[in-house]
């Protein structure tokens, strides 16, 4: 069943912001472990299984982030309807 403009339009909206959020997640979880916060890149990097612990970090990192971005660029539509009618 193919998409109608609309439809179209809302996915292409949430996947920008879905990439603002993936690029921050990114960036905070380089940085975190790169300052080694806390000391979580020791920690990490001394366990059993390290790829696996940064992978998780990641993962987590991208969700939070990701939907965060989309739910701030939701919630933003109503200011933008709210310009137009003024």
């Amino acid at each position: 069943m193919p998409l109608n403009p609309k439809e179209k339009e809302a996915i292409k909206f949430l996947l920008v912001h879905l990439s603002y959020g993936i690029v921050g997640a990114i960036t905070f979880g380089v940085a975190l472990l790169a300052i080694n916060l806390s000391n979580i890149r020791t920690l990490a990097f001394d366990s059993a299984h390290p790829v696996l612990i940064v992978v998780l970090l990641f993962f987590g990192l991208l969700v939070t982030f990701g939907g965060i971005s989309m739910a701030v660029g939701v919630m933003s539509l109503a200011r933008d309807d709210e310009r137009e009618m003024d």
